[in-house]
């Protein structure tokens, strides 16, 4: 079976903000690089476009790296890596400068400053925005930027299947194109992983279909652990019915969240920081409102209010434009006159492919960054608008040292990794032409349903155990899978039984994490361990994939000058 071969110095798997940014970087470090760039889509449709309110980073004189510093790791519940931490708000400011040089339209004040507004956790203004379409300004920033460098080349809708290994080190990914149906091996000296990640094994979230851990499944099949898979955030403000994200932006403009008894209830929870507390602990306040009987019913079950009336038309139209256009486009409701109607929903997760401060993996020459990778700024808890600068930050580290191991190395045995290309050609054929039993939706919605009763806001031992049952039973049963299209081009379904298997192996790592972490901290919360466990679990939990199930190990977390404290805000 023959498949086509491509050489660059470096491939690139995802095309969004962490991904584009890292090509930038890899090029601009040496006139030589080329970068191969592999995206299931076209860039413009990454994920990095739906972000909506903003990207943290030190702009005030209020304001410090230290301050940024100790926010984060707060919100990560001292989880987070301290030295990446220190590394990644020194760089953020840096970054986004840089990003507004490249053409993002970053809101300003009436004095010409760069606009920020608040965010939950933080301490200060320091989350730079462009109205509430940020995602999608600094992604059109970065593909034109990319768009000057014709040794950036790129294969869109182009499908990663595996990765090409020899000598113990990674050369390359096998890619299907999407549009032919043909099997290419793109070969390099190194890879960049960042797909983002893999908010779709949930029923409810913001997520993109896209989003379903392909590259997460990608390296923890080549041997790379995959770190802290057992924090998944989940957004307090998404709309019921379609998990469309009302961005944190709408309260930081000042919006209030209120119950059905008329009263701002996060008074009872988080009263120093009402409305901008972490993300974290206001989805647990809505849920426990629910729980008490306060919460509004509605058609897609309960929801509370998220009131921006009193902001008035001028403030909404300049700031939350956006918030206003998805309320009427989706619940019919105008937020300058009615409340909109929000509950929590599955929306990052803080876990992914287990790299170090440059982006590195244990598979020499794989890198990851961007949402698919835990580096770990984020820990148990990510604060919002840390996610965009985290793209652009480690996206360019990641670049600037895939780079220069590319540079450092030779060529792989270019006819072995022609011949991992050629099997997982023939594997490709057979699932494209596999009559089997078990239908991709069925095993997505059990797959779905299981992940929610087990792995949601609150979870404890028996539900959780039953998640990684269900999830290990329906792994078994995908081996079984039968697709109806057997079509070379265009073939959604045989994309989607690929998404479907690395879903199964992404929701199996984050149930048995969950399941073994006996204590609760950011957004793993317990109802059978309600407290921290510092003694215990100051640690990253660790998961590698074997032929006979994952492998759970744990390492250390590091700390360079804030000691853990109580979670107070």
């Amino acid at each position: 079976m023959e498949v086509e071969v491509i050489h660059h110095d470096i491939v690139l798997v995802g095309g969004g903000g962490a991904g584009l940014r890292a090509a930038i970087a890899a090029v601009e470090s040496s006139p030589k690089i080329t970068v191969g760039c592999i995206s299931k889509v076209y860039p413009m449709r990454s994920h990095t476009v739906s972000a909506e309110g903003g990207a943290a980073g030190v702009a005030r004189d209020d304001d410090n790296f230290d301050l940024h510093a100790y926010d984060t790791l707060k919100g990560s519940d001292f989880l987070a890596d301290q030295d990446v931490v220190e590394t990644f708000v020194e760089a953020a400011p840096r970054e986004l400068t840089q990003l507004e040089h490249w053409g993002c339209p970053w809101s300003r004040e009436p004095d010409g400053r760069v606009a920020v507004r608040a965010f939950g956790g933080m301490s200060t203004k320091r989350t730079w925005f462009a109205a509430d379409k940020t995602g999608f300004h600094m992604l059109h920033a970065l593909f034109q930027t990319s768009m000057k460098y014709d040794r950036i080349q790129r294969l869109d809708e182009s499908y990663v299947t595996r990765l090409l290994v020899d000598g113990g080190q990674v050369r390359g990914v096998a890619a299907l194109d999407i549009r032919t149906g043909k099997m290419r091996a793109v070969l390099g000296r190194s890879v960049i992983l960042c797909t983002g990640g893999a908010g779709r094994i949930f029923p409810f979230t913001t997520n993109a279909a896209i989003k379903s851990g392909d590259g997460m499944s990608l390296a923890y099949r080549a041997g790379v652990g995959l770190k802290d898979m057992e924090f998944v955030q989940y957004h307090p403000t998404g709309l019921p019915g379609t998990g469309i994200l009302i961005t944190e932006a709408s309260r930081g403009e000042g919006g209030y969240l209120f119950n059905s008894e008329g009263e701002r209830f996060l008074q009872n929870y988080v009263p120093n920081k009402m409305e901008l507390g972490p993300r974290d602990m206001l989805s647990r306040a809505i849920i426990q409102e629910f729980d008490g009987g306060r919460g509004f019913e509605g058609t897609y079950g309960k929801y509370v209010h998220l009131d921006l009336r009193h902001l008035g038309e001028k403030v909404i139209d300049k700031k939350l434009p956006f918030v206003r256009e998805l309320a009427r486009n989706y619940v019919g409701i105008d937020p300058v006159y009615e409340p909109i109607p929000v509950r929590p929903v599955v929306h990052y997760m803080m876990g992914g492919v287990d790299t170090d401060i440059d982006g590195a993996t244990n598979l020499a020459g794989l890198y990851a960054a961007g949402e698919t990778a835990s580096v770990s700024i984020n820990g148990a808890n990510r604060l919002g608008s840390n996610s965009l600068t985290e793209c652009l930050v480690f996206g360019a580290r990641a670049g600037e040292h895939a780079a220069k191991f590319a540079a450092g190395t030779s060529d792989g045995n270019e006819a072995a990794l022609i011949e991992q290309a050629k099997a997982e050609a023939a594997r490709v054929e057979t699932l494209r032409n596999k009559k089997g039993g078990e239908k991709i939706a069925q095993l997505r919605r059990e797959m779905n349903s299981a992940m929610e009763s087990g792995c949601g806001v609150f979870r404890e031992e028996s539900s959780m155990e039953s998640t990684f049952k269900t999830i290990t039973e329906l792994k078994g049963r995908f081996a079984d899978i039968g697709l109806e299209d057997s079509s070379q081009v265009f073939n959604t379904e045989l994309i989607a039984a690929f998404e479907l298997g690395n879903m199964l192996d992404v929701a199996e790592t984050v149930a048995l994490a969950a399941l073994h972490r006996k204590e609760s901290r950011g957004a793993h919360t317990r109802t059978d361990y309600t407290s921290r466990n510092d003694t215990d679990f100051l640690k990253h939990s660790v998961i590698r994939f074997a032929p006979d199930g994952p492998k759970l190990d744990y390492k250390p977390v590091t700390i360079t000058r804030w000691q853990p404290e109580e979670r107070k805000y």
